[in-house]
């Protein structure tokens, strides 16, 4: 059975308090068994997943596994290593695809869904495509079901004003401000370890697919 098991919690607990170069080398059995843990969870879990969509059953699960390493170029935190196990599923390069996320981290897991940070030209068709079927989105994002476990979109950098190109008194004026398109949907610890878990957050992953597909028409 694909389980997440409790020791790539714990393991990523002690990473938070050890979060340098020396634990992290003095504890790399760990690490590579709790990675292998994730990686054997995510093929059960994207083999579930391609039953609502047969294209999620390309993905590599280790490729889809993010790097626990961190770029620490541009940044002022120069902890070494990240503390969650992150994985991408259908994305796209450089999240210019609406698709999945998931999110391990104690205290702080996660689904999302839809796109994050996308370049100009996929902002603008995306927006443009909320502005001709405003309907048809609205009726995805208020339908019951995702609407209880999505209550709304994230808010993050959203515009002040409706950005150019649209008109201002646009209906769908308060969604073209968004700069992101994301659905997210936080998982306590015990979900994560639940045994019917991949079954769980299969099902949650499933309400987000007339979203991606939504944001994906365009690109089509």
């Amino acid at each position: 059975m694909n389980i997440i098991k409790p020791e790539t919690l714990t393991f990523l607990k002690d990473l938070t308090v050890n979060n340098n170069r020396e634990w992290f080398n003095e504890n790399k059995a760990v690490y590579t068994t709790s990675q292998e843990n994730v990686i054997a969870f995510l093929d059960g879990l994207i083999k579930e997943m391609s039953g609502f969509d047969e294209e999620l059953g390309k993905i590599d699960s280790k490729k889809s596994l993010f790097r626990i390493y961190r770029d620490t170029r541009f940044s002022k935190d120069k902890s070494p290593y990240k503390t969650n196990f992150g994985a991408s599923l259908g994305m796209g390069k450089g999240s210019q695809k609406g698709g999945y996320y998931l999110h391990m981290e104690p205290g702080k897991s996660f689904l999302a869904g839809g796109i994050y940070m996308p370049e100009s030209s996929v902002l603008k068709e995306v927006r443009k495509e909320i502005s001709l079927y405003g309907d048809d989105f609205l009726k995805i994002i208020n339908q019951k079901d995702f609407k209880k476990y999505f209550p709304e979109l994230d808010q993050d950098d959203k515009l002040k004003k409706v950005p150019q190109g649209f008109e201002k008194e646009d209906p769908m004026g308060e969604y073209l401000k968004l700069k992101n398109f994301i659905v997210v949907y936080y998982l306590k610890d015990e979900e994560i370890l639940d045994k019917n878990a991949i079954k769980n957050i299969t099902k949650i992953f499933k309400l987000m697919k007339p979203f991606n597909d939504f944001l994906n028409a365009p690109f089509q």
